[in-house]
């Protein structure tokens, strides 16, 4: 199998690295990543520019753009053989609950779900610096081999969770659902050299919908949790009553 990995820590972070030394020995990896942290870039895209695609000293493809940049370069043409999936990760830290949104790991991934390959996004669930990347790469090449066996669904990928211990203190794997946090802190206010104002994004906010089922609820008790994710985002039980109130007549 031939897989694509990316992140959005950059081409240099220990997580992608760590993910790549344990995927070549089951498949054939290639690492198209960011040429320098861009976290929390979402699924954008860049258009008003080109982009530039480098060969890094480690053996990796850099890219001066974004997570998205990165994947959808990589399918639609940078590499002469195209991947038959896409793993991005190992995030430095936790993509839960709400955080998918915001999330350049979980995007990666989604582009390659948007672009017709399974996916699936990892991260190390951690509030300090993250410590035990070889505990999620090995999470990363057993949920390889189920997936193998098992293939997901045309429109599903996969948001894992790894708790920060050391492999022999991880207590499992269990099938979750996305938790939700309490509303993000305020921004924090300060001013430049020039006296100028500037805002520094708050801190995400606590948890909030965490209870049994949800990816918190496992990551906080040392599971692995894996929330299958959809790419339609319809809400599918409003449309009936929006139908209701929609104007009947054209006013055109």
């Amino acid at each position: 199998m031939h897989i694509l990995l990316s992140n959005d820590d950059g081409y240099l972070a220990e997580g992608l690295v760590a993910l790549a030394n344990a995927l070549t020995s089951v498949a054939e990896i290639s690492v198209v990543a960011p040429d320098k942290n861009r976290s929390a870039a979402s699924n954008s895209l860049t258009l008003e520019m080109p982009l530039r695609a480098y060969q890094a000293d480690n053996g990796f493809i850099k890219v001066d753009g974004t997570p998205t940049d990165c994947v959808h370069l990589a399918i639609t043409g940078l590499l002469e053989k195209e991947p038959e999936m896409v793993i991005a990760g190992i995030n430095h830290g936790a993509n839960l609950g709400d955080d998918v949104i915001y999330s350049g790991t979980v995007a990666a991934a989604t582009e390659g779900r948007f672009l017709g390959l399974p996916a699936m996004a990892i991260s190390l669930a951690s509030t300090e610096e993250p410590g035990h990347f070889e505990t999620a790469a090995l999470v990363a090449v057993t949920l390889l081999k189920q997936l193998i066996e098992n293939p997901l669904p045309q429109d599903t990928l996969l948001n894992v969770n790894v708790p920060d211990v050391a492999i022999k203190d991880l207590k499992g794997y269990q099938a979750t659902r996305l938790g939700q946090r309490h509303k993000a802190e305020a921004v924090i206010k300060n001013r430049d050299p020039r006296g100028r104002a500037i805002y520094w994004v708050g801190p995400p906010g606590v948890e909030q919908d965490a209870g049994p089922g949800t990816d918190f609820y496992a990551v906080n008790r040392g599971y692995v949790s894996v929330t299958p994710l959809q790419i339609d985002l319809t809400r599918f039980e409003s449309l009936n009553s929006i139908r209701k109130w929609l104007p009947v007549e054209n006013h055109s």
